[in-house]
């Protein structure tokens, strides 16, 4: 088989794709991804010879948009793995049939051995199998459905008399189950609808996309949005997001990074200002607040605002108003409003350095985003995205991606968040040896855990929450994070978290419904 032969493999479980990933690396160019979403756009641009995609406990839509990607790759092999009686082949499209494989699993054991097989055999004979039909069923046992039995993707099924909704949050008519040219595979704006911030986003924490949900809604709206969080957290890629989710999206996105900017300067950069307004002014600028036309403007790091600057910030928010400096022109901003900070306001607002009337403004509809210590679920998915990334970019084959790397990944805090774990795999990617991302790839801090010189003490906690194993001898990290680690160490098996945690497995699962981390679905 030549290494060259690309297999994009799909599946919203980290266990499933640790452990036929580990089988098949080496064996050709693996892609992993969480989200069938994130699968079509690989088919899309790497035409793999396979697409090996995980549906247990699917629904009528995922196997839809399976379809789809199989009919717009027509030298693609597709190998849907689905639990007994899942699937009925009736319904696999006629004109793909021909280069469907469907492997059967069996939850009560562990044995992935069927699938690999299916995969190799495909992968071995390459093109060849093109001219022969390989439509088939093949019996196999396959890995413990993610946490006990929930749904392996994030979906709604939901029903309407007018259809369900797919995993973009598309209505699909029941009559469109076999019409492949009707079904969005891809997320992009063009002629379809984007997947949903929280996908985008890439987060699989349910508080957390509990809460990207809510600002999905305001997203739409023309409203001034504050985001707060710390440095790294992905506020500015959020911002993004937002302004794509906007009847804003075709117009600019402007971004002023007020931290960076001297005092005496910000409100130049922001206000514009006319020919003489100060010693350098030799000739007149238009502001970031004009430039954005009818476009979106982020204010980074708006906690730095002197209250002067602050009173003409609330004047902007609240009626659409503002002078260049030096100019008695009044002007009116036709952008949306989105302010960032690293820092709670509401401390400010109390130490003076904050106006109150700009901190109740903003915070009406203020969204704050965890840290990535907080965002456990997050960092295997984040991480293998961050390595097909940095792989692609610099030219560098990735074929095996150790567990110990992840596990070194899941035991580091994070200070910097989502910037430094892409720049620390970024490093990993370029030292790789053999295609191979071991735990020696990684900087040293990371496998070391020293995380620095930190002002949160909830990074120190995470650290020492490490030394122990049993909820009795970790009191310093609250309950839930101490769970989720638990759960994530243990790929969401209950029975093996709760002997690692030394409770009852009934006690576990209260403390999840207590704590609402019970899957969905």
């Amino acid at each position: 088989m030549e290494s060259s032969e690309f297999l994009v493999m799909c599946s919203g479980q980290p266990g499933f794709l640790r452990s036929v990933g580990a089988q098949l690396a080496g064996k050709c160019r693996l892609l992993e991804c969480y989200s069938l979403t994130e699968a079509a756009q690989m088919v899309q641009l790497h035409r793999p010879s396979v697409v090996l995609i995980d549906l247990r406990k699917g629904v009528a839509q995922q196997f839809d948009r399976s379809w789809a990607m199989a009919h717009n790759s027509q030298t693609t092999f597709l190998v849907v793995v689905t639990n007994v009686s899942e699937l009925d082949l009736s319904h696999i499209p006629a004109e793909i049939a021909e280069r469907v494989v469907h492997v059967e699993v069996d939850a009560a054991t562990g044995d992935l051995s069927h699938v690999v097989e299916a995969t190799e055999e495909l992968l071995a004979g390459g093109r060849r199998h093109l001219a022969v039909a390989v439509h088939e069923q093949v019996s196999a046992v396959g890995f413990p459905a993610a946490h006990d039995g929930g749904a392996l993707f994030p979906t709604d099924t939901s029903q309407s008399s007018s259809g369900m909704i797919d995993d973009t949050g598309v209505p699909v008519a029941p009559s469109t189950r076999n019409r492949i040219a009707d079904i969005p595979t891809t997320g992009d704006s063009s002629g379809s609808k984007l997947a949903s911030i929280a996908d985008r986003y890439r987060t699989r924490t349910p508080n957390l996309r509990k809460m990207l949900d809510r600002l999905e809604v305001a997203a739409k709206h023309d409203v001034t949005i504050l985001l707060i969080g710390e440095t790294g957290v992905g506020k500015t890629h959020l911002a993004k997001l937002i302004h794509e989710s906007s009847n804003r999206r075709e117009e600019p996105l402007l971004t002023v990074p007020c931290g960076a900017l001297p005092g005496d300067l910000i409100e130049s950069e922001l206000f514009g200002h006319v020919k003489g307004a100060f010693t350098s002014a030799h000739a007149g600028k238009d502001g970031k607040f004009l430039a954005a036309g009818r476009g979106t403007i982020l204010l980074d790091e708006i906690d730095v605002l002197t209250p002067e600057q602050q009173v003409k910030l609330l004047r902007v928010i609240e009626k659409g108003l503002f002078e260049p400096v030096g100019s008695n022109e009044t002007l009116k901003v036709q952008a949306r409003i989105i302010a960032a900070s690293n820092l709670e306001l509401q401390p400010l607002v109390e130490q003076g350095r904050f106006r109150p009337d700009l901190y109740y403004r903003l915070n009406t509809l203020s969204f704050n985003i965890s840290p990535l210590r907080k965002r456990l679920p997050d960092i295997e998915p984040l991480a293998r995205y961050f390595v097909h990334l940095h792989a692609q970019k610099h030219g560098i084959d990735v074929v095996e991606i150790c567990d110990q790397f992840i596990n070194c990944l899941v035991s580091y805090p994070w200070p910097g968040n989502v910037r430094e774990m892409e720049n620390a795999i970024r490093s990993a990617v370029i030292y790789s040896t053999g295609g191979k991302l071991s735990v020696d790839t990684l900087p040293p801090n990371i496998v070391e855990g020293s995380a620095g010189p930190v002002s949160d003490p909830s990074v120190a906690s995470f650290i020492g929450g490490k030394r122990g194993v049993s909820l009795g001898n970790r009191i310093e990290l609250t309950e839930k994070d101490i769970i989720e680690q638990a759960l994530l160490s243990n790929s969401f098996s209950r029975t093996r978290t709760a002997k690692q945690l030394g409770i009852s497995r009934v006690t576990l699962y209260n403390k999840m419904k207590k704590y609402d981390m019970m899957p969905k679905g």
